[in-house]
């Protein structure tokens, strides 16, 4: 891990708990996220990542636990106050605008003006400088950076996100499923940004559901499921195996293997799906493959 780590974390929820009415979206999670380390939060559609995120981003307010930020507690009533404090949010849908040149899109909203009053102007020359040195500080050479975004492959535009984010000064970077829609050398490609996000100081919320994708550049480990954390590890507590196995769901597919082999006596059909069940649990977990069975 990283040099820089500090002994009080950049974020810190504990506890967390959300409702919407009667529907419990997240409880008794807690998470840390320090200084020059990528802590993963995994899980499955459903699993309360997205909830997870607009409470540290300031869109939604816990309804029980507790949210700190360097040690301070805060409610955020909006993502421009997390935002303020640092807390910057990358979505996967990017909010980018396909038609405007890279550079605009690097500092949409945040345009550089230059000269006062009504003779005042932006200042492109400025921008259009910024954009390339901070892109090439993150290890993105891009050509032109007057180039409509939209011609970038997917990975680029993730990486011009981030290095938008560090620019103007996140301290932690939420990255929303920046892989879930990429092949596999421009999900490559936002790995590597990650590392480089890491390496600048920075802590990364990396949520995903592959962990393939979170494993090799991760430090910690939170896993959800239906709202519920099911493990927090650190990189030297799970292997990818393992974490793996508690994505796909190992200990459920175990459960449903022994349910239909209960049924599987009086149908053939059952049966065989069981035993079929039976040789992906054990995949999972790494054990030894059951003896095939003789067909009834």
């Amino acid at each position: 891990m990283s040099d820089i780590l500090t002994e009080t974390p950049l974020v810190r929820l504990t506890d967390c708990e959300k409702r919407y009415g009667n529907i419990i979206a997240l409880t008794g999670v807690s998470l840390e996220v320090h200084a020059g380390e990528v802590t993963c939060v995994l899980g499955d559609n459903g699993a309360g990542k997205s909830t997870l995120i607009k409470i540290i981003a300031g869109m939604h307010q816990n309804d029980a636990g507790t949210y700190e930020v360097e040690g301070e507690r805060v409610r955020f009533a909006s993502p421009r106050e997390a935002l303020d404090r640092g807390i910057a949010t990358v979505y996967q849908d990017l909010a980018v605008v396909s038609l405007m040149p890279v550079w605009r899109n690097f500092f949409l909203g945040s345009e550089v003006r230059k000269g006062a009053g009504p003779l005042s102007r932006l200042d492109i020359g400025f921008m259009r400088r910024t954009t390339k040195t901070e892109l090439a500080n993150m290890g993105i050479d891009l050509r032109d950076v007057d180039q409509p975004i939209g011609t970038l492959s997917g990975g680029e535009r993730q990486c011009v996100a981030i290095a938008r984010a560090v620019y103007f000064g996140a301290k932690v970077l939420i990255l929303d499923e920046p892989t879930a829609a990429l092949g596999v050398k421009q999900a490559g490609v936002v790995l590597r940004y990650i590392v480089r996000a890491k390496e600048r100081g920075l802590g990364v919320v990396f949520i995903t559901h592959n962990p393939h994708h979170a494993y090799p550049v991760g430090d910690r480990f939170l896993i959800l499921n239906r709202g519920r954390p099911l493990g927090d590890y650190t990189r030297d507590e799970i292997t990818r195996e393992r974490l793996t196995a508690l994505m796909a769901g190992g200990e459920e597919l175990e459960q449903l293997s022994h349910e239909l082999q209960g049924a599987a006596a009086t149908d053939t059909e059952l049966g065989k799906v069981a035993q079929e069940l039976e040789h992906e649990v054990a995949e999972l977990s790494a054990r030894p493959m059951p003896p095939e069975r003789p067909a009834p």
